[in-house]
């Protein structure tokens, strides 16, 4: 196996693991919020506010895959 292709497979491999856990993760998020917003609805600003942090930090995890796919890809 030539290392450029090693290099190609392993970059597909980390990122789809890891953007795997993290699509997951935010249906699971948005799908809670979106239950506890129809349950009260008075509550939505804070319940909306605190999704977005969630969100913000679910991202997170996927953007560090993403970086180290490029990093298996490029170095």
């Amino acid at each position: 196996m030539d290392i450029d292709v090693a290099k190609t497979l392993g970059m597909a491999i980390a990122v789809g693991f890891g953007v795997l856990g993290p699509g997951i993760g935010l249906g699971l998020l948005v799908g809670s919020a979106l239950e506890a917003i129809g349950r009260n609805p008075e509550a939505a600003g804070r319940i909306q506010a605190m999704m977005f942090v969630g969100i913000a930090v679910t991202d997170a995890l996927a953007i560090f895959a993403l970086v180290i796919g490029f990093i298996i890809k490029f170095t």
